[in-house]
């Protein structure tokens, strides 16, 4: 009896351990989802069920895994089921439901869903166990057998630049996209000769696109575009056979020329641009700004794209699982006037130089202009070989920026030394009594001499040196001051220090002062001075403004703007007396800038040449300069110089060009 019961015991044990043998479906959820979470789509395809695996191959299941995930940017991908904490009987089941969660950023943005996997008990082997009857919606929710996922770009809207007044300097706005059909062209060569004539391309360019490697047989062919307001040319070239005309949007910049250098332009990214911007999300198929502005806000000017997380059903029609918005890029305005830069740009009908204009009490920029210059139009729309290689060859280096260049100021730079001089205790009445054309302080400085245009026969001050800009006497007053004192006012003026400025443009330098040549050829603006024309311009604001320097501004929303720079850059009894001297320049009949009193306006300013040549005695080219406010009203300070002006009177062609602005500014 007693071994009976011992059987019997034995029996149920053994039982029990076969019963907690027993596969269970949560454990075996537990390690398909420790798969999923390691993305190992391998082991994932090994716990799919009979049916599972007839519906799908592993490879296709792996590779649908992965190029999904890769597809739409799958990060932190987290499954999670929960187990029960009761282990519940599934000895008389066939099949279960068990709830998982999956979330996971993706490029479109966070999604996450709830989903119930169907587990079934099957034999195998002979072995019974629990496997997955996988479904797509375990991929996303709403996808369905048979149906595809896809990705879409959405295009963040580039911001646009504007002036002061909300006129477009670079706008995106509709232009006309030529096209052409190669297997449309009947009769190749009338085409290709009619085609050439009008988009002003050779038939070999044309030949070029048309023949890339990605043109297959029906493809429409992006050729060239044109500006809006050429109607008429659309038309005709619609007119033949195998060309289509398209509306498009595409950046335009509707001053062309005029600001150009300021501006810049767009273009295609490039392979070195990708390296150089690899930590910034940028593709192939992206634009950036190549110069200019442009490019120096690049960052806010293009936006944020969006994406759109797309399933395709059989009948290819689309619905959106999730989509992320483009954010527009954000818009700039700048202080420029840009009619006050196109009127500033004509006057110099292709002559080389630079002009910078700033209001003086706040240091807004209100033109920055280089020229000769080029329509970056032409860049976005297409350019012909013929047309880039003039552009490339030409003499007079049109993609040159000359408002960030720096040049020798020449007698511009008499006001600042005569500020220089004051501070150091000068006394402006005294006169200089030097006879004939050239002067040096002694014989040690051997060949060399400091020379002046005219001889008045007088002894002249400060303020008769100022009017005939005469260089003996402000070369005099340089040796007087000293190289550490004149060096020391200069800086107060912003010299050999970074131009606080949102454009890139080189600090002003004083250069060596190793001898007393050199500190005296930098009295009248030569030796080794150079400044930027913006510089300039702000160096005359302490005139008009107290003696205080503003800090220029190029954006309307700068919070600094209107900030000073460099606080009693000159004493301002001293600033006004330098400003008097400045006006004298204008008003009286032998002044250099007398010309500039027909206007009738109360005008203040100096003119200048910088003679540019290797060595004392041989003819150089000159640097024409005109720098000129209104005191009585001042809003603008102009400063303007033009190169190789030795054949066109000098300075007197720079104070031609500064009047017609002038009178436009005072309208």
């Amino acid at each position: 009896m007693r071994y009976i019961k011992y059987v019997l015991c034995l029996s149920f044990l053994l039982l029990l351990a076969a019963c907690s043998n027993e596969p269970q479906p949560e454990d075996r959820m537990e390690k398909y989802v420790q798969s999923w979470n390691k993305q190992d789509y391998a082991k994932m395809y090994d716990y799919l069920s009979t049916s599972a695996k007839k519906e799908i191959s592993k490879k296709e299941f792996t590779e649908r895994y992965k190029n999904i995930y890769e597809g739409v940017e799958a990060k932190n991908l987290k499954v999670t089921y929960t187990k029960p904490k009761e282990e519940k009987d599934h000895k008389d089941d066939k099949k279960v439901s068990l709830p998982f969660n999956v979330k996971m950023d993706t490029m479109a943005g966070p999604i996450s869903f709830k989903q119930n996997a169907s587990l079934v008990k099957e034999e195998k082997e002979k072995e019974s166990n629990w496997y997955v009857n996988w479904k797509p919606g375990f991929i996303f929710a709403d996808l369905k057998k048979g149906e595809k996922v896809s990705v879409q770009d959405i295009p963040a809207v580039r911001g646009e630049i504007v002036d002061r007044n909300g006129k477009g300097l670079a706008l995106n706005s509709e232009v006309y996209e030529i096209s052409m059909v190669p297997q449309e062209m009947e009769d190749e060569e009338a085409i290709l000769d009619r085609a050439s004539q009008l988009m002003k391309l050779s038939k070999e360019e044309i030949r070029a696109k048309l023949n890339q490697s990605w043109v297959k047989p029906g493809y429409a062919v992006p050729i060239i575009s044109i500006p809006a307001d050429q109607m008429n040319l659309a038309q005709e070239l619609d007119s033949i056979p195998s060309v289509y005309v398209n509306e498009k949007t595409a950046r335009v910049y509707p001053y062309k020329e005029a600001a150009a250098h300021l501006i810049g332009y767009i273009g295609s990214v490039t392979a070195e641009d990708l390296e150089r911007l690899k930590d910034k999300g940028y593709t192939e198929s992206d634009v950036i700004g190549k110069r200019g502005l442009e490019e120096l806000f690049q960052e806010k000017l293009k936006g944020e794209s969006g994406a759109r997380i797309v399933i395709q059903d059989k009948n290819k029609e689309e619905r959106v699982l999730k989509e992320k918005p483009a954010k527009e890029g954000e818009k700039i305005q700048l202080t420029i006037d840009a009619e006050l830069q196109k009127k500033i740009f004509a006057t110099y009908k292709g002559d080389r130089g630079s002009a910078a204009a700033i209001q003086p009490k706040t240091g807004e920029t209100l033109a920055l202009v280089s020229s000769p210059s080029f329509d970056p139009n032409k860049f976005i729309l297409g350019m012909s070989k013929k047309d880039r290689d003039a552009l490339d060859n030409n003499k007079n280096n049109p993609t040159l920026n000359r408002f960030s260049s720096l040049y020798a100021p020449g007698s511009t730079m008499k006001p600042l030394t005569a500020a220089v001089a004051l501070q150091s205790g000068i006394d402006p009445d005294k006169t200089m009594n030097v006879s004939g054309l050239k002067w040096q302080k002694s014989k040690s400085w051997g060949n060399y001499y400091v020379t002046r245009v005219h001889d008045y026969g007088k002894p002249v001050n400060m303020k008769e040196a100022m009017v005939y800009s005469d260089n003996i006497y402000f070369a005099q007053q340089a040796l007087n001051v000293g190289k550490d004192k004149f060096t020391e006012g200069l800086k107060k003026f912003g010299f050999e220090e970074k131009l606080p400025y949102d454009y890139p443009i080189p600090g002003s330098k004083i250069g060596a002062l190793d001898n007393e040549i050199q500190l005296a050829d930098s009295g009248y603006g030569q030796a080794q001075i150079q400044m930027s024309t913006l510089h300039l311009a702000a160096a005359y604001t302490p005139f008009v403004n107290e003696g205080n320097l503003m800090k220029p501004s190029l954006l309307l929303n700068d919070p600094d703007k209107g900030s000073v720079w460099k606080e009693k850059a000159v004493d301002p009894a001293q600033a006004a007396a330098v400003l008097d001297k400045m006006k004298a320049v204008i008003q009286e009949p032998k002044g250099t800038g007398h010309s500039a009193a027909e206007l009738k306006i109360p005008l203040a300013g100096k003119t200048g040449t910088a003679e540019i040549k290797q060595k004392q005695g041989e003819k150089g080219t000159e640097n024409g300069w005109f720098v000129v406010t209104n005191p009585e009203k001042p809003e603008w300070i102009l400063s303007m110089v033009v190169e190789s002006v030795e054949k066109k009177q000098g300075s007197m062609h720079v104070v031609d060009k500064v009047k017609s602005i002038v009178k436009a500014m005072n309208k």
